[in-house]
């Protein structure tokens, strides 16, 4: 007979930052007046908030995932469904679902942690998703319309899964947490995928067809070889591109980029432009001051940029540099927010910008 635990909070996230998320989420539960524990193994690309309280309804109301740094995903009161049988895992998926949800989904998710060992149990789902999700459909659990919660089934074993909800307007829209994202063909790095991406996790669609444009003007400090003014380029924008290192040939041909070989640190611009992005290798503290002193000063409206984290405390860093900005930032009209991106490694990508009235 198959086993059930208490209801958690399931968090996704990038495998070795399971105590970064353990964190975030104990954190975020305690400002809304509820107490628990996390498991959290090493390295497994997850972690379960449990609620001490039987019923904790004000995490799924109260916590915004916009407000996450290290979590990829957020599935509220998720249950482990163990023991499941080789021969009919449907059935005992299926119980937990009507027993623990009075709802109807607007899809399914079967999903995996994102490490190597999860991966083996890809060919296991490629079976088994067309059945459980016919399943589901003739027991009545699909609503039909996209405002619906998803519901998620995170498999850690071909015996054993995670099965809880999000809600569209407060998750991740994407499988497992992430944005499946081609190189495209011309870029000189991969970089140019993590701006891709901060562009459609940081801005709305509104805000991207209006600050994504021809006739918008960028700044790229650190830009060699060239992948984020590549994509900046890609949109329509002019670019200044900063840095003593060579630019990528294609790039110095466009007539949207203007190459400076200069120092990064002390060049600004003469006149003020919508964008300034930064994926220098430079400590924390260093990028967010000078971060800080582009958009106090006016040189730019916008901000993207990368905080490469150190070893330890790399929570701490994050809220450390958040701290320095804001205070440097006496104009409270700038949002700051911050995600570790799919295409991040030892690092978080930061927006700072300023409200649209």
């Amino acid at each position: 007979m198959n086993k059930q635990t208490a209801r958690g909070t399931l968090l996704y996230c990038r495998p070795g930052f399971e105590r970064e998320c353990a964190q975030e989420i104990t954190d975020a539960a305690a400002t809304v007046g509820v107490y628990g524990f996390v498991k959290a193994r090493e390295n497994s690309g997850f972690a379960v908030f449990i609620p001490y309280e039987t019923v904790a309804t004000g995490l799924r109301r109260d916590l915004r995932f916009v407000d996450f740094v290290f979590a990829r995903q957020i599935v509220h009161d998720a249950v482990l469904v163990e023991a499941m049988p080789t021969g009919d895992r449907i059935t005992p998926l299926l119980q937990c679902i009507r027993e623990n949800f009075d709802r109807r989904f607007s899809e399914v998710l079967l999903e995996t942690a994102d490490t190597n060992e999860a991966k083996e149990l890809s060919s296991f789902l490629k079976k088994f998703s067309p059945a459980f999700n016919s399943a589901a459909a003739n027991a009545g659990l699909l609503a039909g319309h996209s405002t619906a919660p998803r519901l998620h089934v995170f498999f850690l074993s071909s015996a054993a899964a995670w099965v809880g909800a999000s809600d569209p307007d407060n998750d991740s829209p994407w499988h497992m947490g992430i944005p499946r994202l081609k190189l495209p063909r011309g870029a000189p790095s991969r970089s140019t995928q993590k701006l891709a991406e901060a562009f459609s996790v940081f801005l709305t669609e509104h805000e991207r067809a209006d600050w994504l444009r021809e006739g918008r003007t960028a700044v790229d400090l650190g830009a060699a070889p060239g992948g984020w003014t590549w994509q900046l380029v890609h949109h329509g924008l002019h670019v200044t591109a900063i840095d003593n290192g060579a630019l990528d040939p294609a790039l110095l041909a466009n007539f949207q980029v203007e190459h400076l070989q200069v120092d990064g640190f002390h060049w600004h611009p003469k006149q003020a432009v919508d964008w300034v992005v930064c994926d220098m290798i430079e400590k924390p503290a260093r990028i967010a001051n000078l971060m800080a002193d582009w958009l106090a000063n006016g040189y730019a409206q916008r901000a993207i940029f990368n905080l490469k984290l150190p070893m330890k405390k790399r929570r701490e860093e994050v809220i450390a540099c958040k701290a320095l900005v804001e205070a440097r930032l006496t104009d409270t009209n700038f949002l700051w927010r911050a995600r570790q991106l799919y295409h991040d490694r030892e690092e978080v990508t930061v927006s700072v910008a300023r409200h649209q009235r």
